[in-house]
């Protein structure tokens, strides 16, 4: 069989073009980090104009889970939440927030590796954040904190935006729907499968770590978290018993979480 070298050139320029294309491709991701400028203009322009600032916060949560569980359940939740609403994308996540006093340390300060920042610095950063979405073309800054010691900054931060906003296409929203589904939306789940107060806790229990183990297990210390006696406020756990925690057992309030926020974000955002 004789092979003719035209038809070798003609099959390599093929192969050379369908990979550079392959590559020139923007990629489907609704992270506003992996975009280039230029791919993220073209998405605002066809409509993609709701973008999510997903808030964390780096601190202690007993000797089982790592600092940095909110900084990876708010980026999970958001990128679902966003991939759910079509119209979205997502911002990089706030690590930064307010965690108590360091001088003298106190609430989750009083264990190694938390961070804090200022109420007041941590609502200019919001502002300043949200407000360059608005300069970018995005009319919907929606806000989504996994933590609940900075709520109350959220809805100051939304409020005061949208004043100043006034006139123009730019909003911004904090849907409580995010963390009350999270906190005591879950916990309910839990009681009616069984589980006690006492159980589910409200920091590093039952509740928290079966959510970290749906969204990140790597997170999780399970040879600790299963071969430890029961945990307390010394250890940084509160209000809960995070020895039976599981990823079979936090899916469920995943799922709540992303289908209650999607729908309130389509609420709040609906005929803009």
């Amino acid at each position: 069989m004789i092979h003719h070298p035209w038809r070798r050139a003609f099959a390599l320029a093929v192969l050379l073009f369908a990979t550079q294309a392959a590559f020139a491709q923007t990629p489907k991701t609704v992270l506003l980090q992996d975009l280039t400028w230029t791919e993220l203009r073209d998405q605002i322009q066809a409509g993609k104009t709701t973008i999510i600032i997903p808030i964390g916060g780096t601190e202690q949560s007993g000797p089982d889970v790592a600092l940095g569980k909110h900084n990876a359940r708010a980026a999970w939740l958001s990128q679902r939440i966003a991939e759910g609403l079509g119209n979205a994308l997502v911002a990089p996540v706030i690590a930064y927030v307010p965690e108590g006093s360091y001088a003298p340390p106190t609430a989750h300060m009083r264990f190694p590796g938390t961070i804090t920042i200022p109420d007041d610095v941590f609502e200019k950063m919001l502002e300043s954040a949200a407000n360059s979405f608005a300069v970018h073309g995005f009319r919907n800054i929606v806000f989504l904190g996994d933590h609940g010691g900075y709520q109350k900054d959220l809805q100051r931060v939304a409020a005061h935006l949208n004043k100043t906003w006034s006139g123009s296409a730019a909003r911004a929203f904090a849907p409580p729907e995010y963390y009350a589904t999270s906190s005591d939306g879950y916990a309910q789940i839990l009681r009616q499968r069984g589980y006690r107060d006492d159980e589910i806790g409200t920091h590093a229990g039952l509740a928290d770590t079966s959510l970290q183990l749906a969204v990140a297990p790597q997170m999780v210390r399970l040879d600790r978290l299963h071969s430890s006696a029961k945990l307390g406020p010394a250890d940084g756990v509160y209000g809960g018993d995070p020895r039976r925690a599981s990823a079979a057992l936090g899916r469920p309030g995943i799922d709540a979480i992303v289908s209650r926020t999607v729908d309130a974000i389509r609420k709040d955002t609906a005929g803009r």
